[in-house]
């Protein structure tokens, strides 16, 4: 009876291992039938990817309520000022805090109208040395390469796009207002944070979420790959990452 319990797990044991090493075979032969995109190809579906995460982050960004009801994207009272706030709402400003807000998020929502263009400036100037890594990394890897290599020249683009957005929804007329009624509190700290730096930044940081999202569908839903590039060089990802 042991015996054949023995050659009954023996067998079992074989036969798993027969059929890992014939998916191997099958997974390598797989591989080697897939053509090899050259730099320029990935550097081509990398820059690809971006520009549909640019249009379609910045026509998501861009609509009413893009910023002020996604949770994700939401512009809050600086934090640095989150003093300000509390004494505000303390006295009875809930309201014009309210507004303030508002117009921090539509500032972003205004600005981000004309932000695909300046994305995809950067992501047409860019220059993929370490394409294949980029390619065969994470699922937002093209995104944090991007960020990372044109953060500094997309702020000095982006400047100023976001100072017209604030001009024409008034925020430096909210801002005014609650300062005016904070600085009336005695003894309190004056509160100047600046504005444009800050509706800048999580601009941006907003955006840069939107277009990683875009990312993801392309690497992990073969249907999002709309061109030949795109079908090419990430489905070349898909097979050597098995």
């Amino acid at each position: 009876m042991k015996k054949l319990v023995f050659s009954l797990i023996l067998l079992f044991s074989l036969n798993s291992l027969h059929a890992q090493t014939l998916k191997d075979k099958l997974n390598k032969a797989k591989k080697s039938l897939v053509k090899t995109p050259s730099n320029e190809e990935i550097v081509q579906g990398l820059k690809e990817a971006l520009n549909v995460g640019a249009n379609k982050s910045s026509s998501t960004a861009s609509q009413v309520d893009g910023y002020l009801k996604n949770p994700r994207l939401f512009i809050p009272f600086p934090p640095e000022a989150e003093k300000m706030k509390t004494q505000l709402v303390k006295l009875g400003f809930q309201k014009q805090v309210t507004e303030f807000e508002i117009s921090l998020n539509r500032a972003a929502e205004e600005a981000a109208k004309k932000a695909a263009p300046v994305f995809m400036d950067a992501v047409k100037n860019m220059t993929v040395t370490d394409g294949m890594n980029v390619l065969m990394g994470a699922d937002t890897a093209a995104t944090h390469y991007l960020k990372s290599t044109t953060s500094a020249s997309l702020y000095t683009q982006y400047k100023p796009v976001v100072q017209e957005a604030i001009q024409k929804v008034d925020v430096t007329h909210y801002w005014s207002t609650l300062v005016t009624l904070y600085n009336k509190i005695p003894g309190v700290k004056k509160q100047n944070p600046d504005l444009e730096d800050y509706v800048i930044k999580r601009g941006i940081s907003g955006l840069f979420l939107l277009v990683a999202d875009e990312e993801k569908k392309i690497r992990t839903d073969p249907t999002a790959r709309f061109s030949s590039v795109l079908k090419s060089v990430f489905g070349y990802a898909d097979i050597q990452k098995k």
